[in-house]
Protein backbone atom coordinates (compact mmCIF):
# COMPACT_ATOMS: atom_id res chain seq x y z
CA UNK A 1 0.00 0.00 0.00
CA UNK A 2 1.25 3.48 -0.84
CA UNK A 3 2.31 5.62 2.13
CA UNK A 4 0.60 8.90 2.97
CA UNK A 5 2.53 12.06 2.03
CA UNK A 6 1.99 15.39 3.74
CA UNK A 7 1.48 18.04 1.07
CA UNK A 8 0.72 21.12 3.16
CA UNK A 9 -0.37 22.45 6.53
CA UNK A 10 -2.59 25.36 7.49
CA UNK A 11 -3.28 27.02 10.84
CA UNK A 12 -6.89 27.28 11.98
CA UNK A 13 -7.59 30.76 13.41
CA UNK A 14 -7.98 30.26 17.14
CA UNK A 15 -7.44 26.52 16.79
CA UNK A 16 -4.98 23.82 15.77
CA UNK A 17 -3.39 22.95 12.42
CA UNK A 18 -4.86 21.20 9.38
CA UNK A 19 -2.76 18.78 7.35
CA UNK A 20 -3.40 17.95 3.70
CA UNK A 21 -2.29 14.39 2.95
CA UNK A 22 -2.13 12.41 -0.29
CA UNK A 23 -1.84 8.72 -1.12
CA UNK A 24 -1.98 8.05 -4.85
CA UNK A 25 -5.16 9.73 -6.10
CA UNK A 26 -6.66 9.88 -2.58
CA UNK A 27 -6.61 13.03 -0.43
CA UNK A 28 -7.20 13.45 3.29
CA UNK A 29 -7.54 16.53 5.49
CA UNK A 30 -6.62 15.82 9.10
CA UNK A 31 -6.58 17.49 12.46
CA UNK A 32 -4.33 15.79 14.98
CA UNK A 33 -5.26 12.10 15.00
CA UNK A 34 -8.67 12.78 13.38
CA UNK A 35 -9.47 12.61 9.69
CA UNK A 36 -11.92 15.43 8.96
CA UNK A 37 -12.56 14.49 5.33
CA UNK A 38 -11.42 12.11 2.64
CA UNK A 39 -11.75 12.44 -1.13
CA UNK A 40 -13.29 8.94 -1.32
CA UNK A 41 -16.01 9.66 1.24
CA UNK A 42 -18.22 12.55 0.17
CA UNK A 43 -21.72 11.08 0.01
CA UNK A 44 -23.09 12.77 3.11
CA UNK A 45 -21.61 16.17 2.19
CA UNK A 46 -23.28 15.89 -1.22
CA UNK A 47 -26.57 14.99 0.47
CA UNK A 48 -26.38 18.24 2.42
CA UNK A 49 -26.98 20.13 -0.85
CA UNK A 50 -29.36 17.72 -2.56
CA UNK A 51 -31.69 17.38 0.43
CA UNK A 52 -31.76 21.14 1.01
CA UNK A 53 -32.60 21.74 -2.65
CA UNK A 54 -35.59 19.39 -2.42
CA UNK A 55 -36.90 21.38 0.54
CA UNK A 56 -36.91 24.55 -1.57
CA UNK A 57 -39.10 22.84 -4.17
CA UNK A 58 -37.93 24.64 -7.28
CA UNK A 59 -37.64 28.15 -5.83
CA UNK A 60 -36.42 30.57 -8.49
CA UNK A 61 -33.16 32.48 -8.19
CA UNK A 62 -32.17 30.87 -4.90
CA UNK A 63 -29.39 32.46 -2.90
CA UNK A 64 -27.35 29.78 -1.14
CA UNK A 65 -24.67 30.11 1.53
CA UNK A 66 -22.29 27.19 2.13
CA UNK A 67 -20.27 27.22 5.33
CA UNK A 68 -17.04 25.28 4.80
CA UNK A 69 -15.40 24.52 1.44
CA UNK A 70 -13.54 21.38 2.48
CA UNK A 71 -13.00 19.19 -0.56
CA UNK A 72 -15.87 20.84 -2.42
CA UNK A 73 -18.37 17.96 -2.23
CA UNK A 74 -21.25 20.19 -1.08
CA UNK A 75 -20.38 22.92 -3.57
CA UNK A 76 -20.26 20.56 -6.55
CA UNK A 77 -23.53 18.92 -5.51
CA UNK A 78 -25.15 22.36 -5.13
CA UNK A 79 -24.03 23.34 -8.62
CA UNK A 80 -25.60 20.15 -9.96
CA UNK A 81 -29.01 20.53 -8.29
CA UNK A 82 -29.62 24.28 -8.12
CA UNK A 83 -30.51 25.98 -11.39
CA UNK A 84 -28.50 28.31 -13.56
CA UNK A 85 -30.20 31.23 -11.84
CA UNK A 86 -28.75 30.35 -8.41
CA UNK A 87 -26.16 32.43 -6.55
CA UNK A 88 -23.91 30.29 -4.35
CA UNK A 89 -21.60 31.86 -1.79
CA UNK A 90 -18.99 29.74 -0.01
CA UNK A 91 -17.37 30.90 3.22
CA UNK A 92 -14.13 29.15 4.15
CA UNK A 93 -12.35 30.19 7.34
CA UNK A 94 -8.91 28.86 6.35
CA UNK A 95 -7.61 30.58 3.18
CA UNK A 96 -5.14 27.76 2.49
CA UNK A 97 -8.05 25.35 1.98
CA UNK A 98 -9.16 27.49 -0.96
CA UNK A 99 -5.61 27.38 -2.31
CA UNK A 100 -5.59 23.58 -1.99
CA UNK A 101 -8.73 23.43 -4.14
CA UNK A 102 -6.97 25.36 -6.88
CA UNK A 103 -3.64 23.59 -6.36
CA UNK A 104 -3.08 19.97 -5.26
CA UNK A 105 -6.79 19.07 -5.42
CA UNK A 106 -7.59 20.97 -8.62
CA UNK A 107 -8.55 17.80 -10.48
CA UNK A 108 -11.01 16.89 -7.73
CA UNK A 109 -12.61 20.37 -7.82
CA UNK A 110 -12.80 20.59 -11.60
CA UNK A 111 -14.18 23.97 -12.69
CA UNK A 112 -16.48 24.40 -9.68
CA UNK A 113 -14.50 27.29 -8.15
CA UNK A 114 -14.73 29.26 -11.40
CA UNK A 115 -18.43 28.65 -12.06
CA UNK A 116 -20.09 32.07 -12.62
CA UNK A 117 -22.73 31.23 -10.00
CA UNK A 118 -20.08 30.85 -7.29
CA UNK A 119 -18.31 33.35 -5.06
CA UNK A 120 -15.69 32.20 -2.55
CA UNK A 121 -14.81 34.29 0.50
CA UNK A 122 -12.17 33.60 3.13
CA UNK A 123 -14.33 34.50 6.14
CA UNK A 124 -16.04 32.97 9.14
CA UNK A 125 -19.49 31.90 7.92
CA UNK A 126 -20.95 33.15 11.19
CA UNK A 127 -20.06 36.72 10.20
CA UNK A 128 -22.01 36.40 6.95
CA UNK A 129 -25.00 34.88 8.73
CA UNK A 130 -25.13 37.69 11.30
CA UNK A 131 -24.82 40.32 8.56
CA UNK A 132 -27.72 38.95 6.50
CA UNK A 133 -31.39 39.75 7.05
CA UNK A 134 -33.77 37.60 5.05
CA UNK A 135 -30.89 37.24 2.63
CA UNK A 136 -30.62 33.51 1.94
CA UNK A 137 -32.93 30.78 0.71
CA UNK A 138 -30.58 28.07 2.01
CA UNK A 139 -27.72 27.96 4.48
CA UNK A 140 -25.68 24.76 4.32
CA UNK A 141 -23.30 24.25 7.23
CA UNK A 142 -20.57 21.63 7.15
CA UNK A 143 -18.46 23.25 9.82
CA UNK A 144 -16.22 21.31 12.19
CA UNK A 145 -17.74 18.01 13.36
CA UNK A 146 -21.28 19.32 13.76
CA UNK A 147 -22.82 20.73 16.97
CA UNK A 148 -20.07 19.10 19.01
CA UNK A 149 -17.04 21.09 17.85
CA UNK A 150 -13.67 19.47 17.27
CA UNK A 151 -11.34 21.85 15.46
CA UNK A 152 -12.26 25.24 16.95
CA UNK A 153 -14.22 25.93 20.13
CA UNK A 154 -15.73 29.14 18.77
CA UNK A 155 -17.50 27.09 16.05
CA UNK A 156 -19.97 26.13 18.77
CA UNK A 157 -21.45 29.62 18.40
CA UNK A 158 -23.02 28.55 15.12
CA UNK A 159 -25.06 25.92 16.94
CA UNK A 160 -26.07 27.62 20.19
CA UNK A 161 -29.34 29.52 20.65
CA UNK A 162 -27.90 32.85 19.52
CA UNK A 163 -26.32 31.30 16.44
CA UNK A 164 -29.54 29.57 15.43
CA UNK A 165 -31.50 32.77 15.98
CA UNK A 166 -29.10 34.54 13.62
CA UNK A 167 -29.53 31.80 11.01
CA UNK A 168 -33.33 32.03 11.37
CA UNK A 169 -33.16 35.79 10.77
CA UNK A 170 -30.80 35.34 7.79
CA UNK A 171 -33.24 33.05 5.97
CA UNK A 172 -36.15 34.10 3.83
CA UNK A 173 -39.60 32.66 4.58
CA UNK A 174 -39.56 28.95 3.82
CA UNK A 175 -35.77 28.94 3.66
CA UNK A 176 -33.82 25.95 4.90
CA UNK A 177 -30.92 25.63 7.31
CA UNK A 178 -29.16 22.33 6.55
CA UNK A 179 -26.50 21.10 8.97
CA UNK A 180 -24.03 18.20 8.67
CA UNK A 181 -22.85 16.24 11.70
CA UNK A 182 -20.82 13.13 12.37
CA UNK A 183 -23.71 11.82 14.48
CA UNK A 184 -27.10 12.57 16.07
CA UNK A 185 -27.62 15.05 18.89
CA UNK A 186 -31.03 15.08 20.58
CA UNK A 187 -30.29 18.25 22.53
CA UNK A 188 -29.48 20.07 19.32
CA UNK A 189 -32.69 18.87 17.69
CA UNK A 190 -34.71 20.26 20.60
CA UNK A 191 -32.77 23.53 20.35
CA UNK A 192 -33.69 23.89 16.67
CA UNK A 193 -37.36 23.36 17.45
CA UNK A 194 -37.28 25.92 20.26
CA UNK A 195 -36.00 28.42 17.67
CA UNK A 196 -39.20 27.85 15.64
CA UNK A 197 -37.70 25.72 12.89
CA UNK A 198 -39.65 22.82 11.39
CA UNK A 199 -37.07 20.04 11.67
CA UNK A 200 -36.37 16.80 9.83
CA UNK A 201 -33.45 14.57 10.79
CA UNK A 202 -31.92 12.43 8.06
CA UNK A 203 -29.25 9.74 8.59
CA UNK A 204 -27.00 9.44 5.54
CA UNK A 205 -24.03 7.33 4.50
CA UNK A 206 -20.55 8.57 3.72
CA UNK A 207 -20.44 6.51 0.51
CA UNK A 208 -23.55 6.34 -1.65
CA UNK A 209 -26.77 5.21 0.02
CA UNK A 210 -25.73 2.00 1.72
CA UNK A 211 -22.06 2.02 2.68
CA UNK A 212 -19.60 3.99 4.73
CA UNK A 213 -20.01 5.63 8.11
CA UNK A 214 -23.42 6.91 9.12
CA UNK A 215 -23.62 10.68 9.36
CA UNK A 216 -26.48 13.02 10.23
CA UNK A 217 -28.18 15.94 8.50
CA UNK A 218 -30.74 18.30 10.00
CA UNK A 219 -33.09 20.10 7.63
CA UNK A 220 -34.56 23.04 9.54
CA UNK A 221 -37.10 25.14 7.64
CA UNK A 222 -38.04 28.66 8.62
CA UNK A 223 -41.82 28.48 8.60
Amino acid sequence: MLPWTRLATAPIPGGDELRLMQRGAEFSIRLGANELMNSRLGGSEEALATLACKKLDGRRQPRVLIGGLGMGFTLRAALAVFGNDAAIEVAELVPEVIDWGRGPMAELFGDSLDDPRVSIVARDVGELIHAAANGYDAILLDVDNGPQGLSRKSNDRLYDAAGLAAAHAALRDGGVLALWSSGPDDDFTRRLRRMEFAVNEVPVRAVGKRSGSRHWIWLAVRS
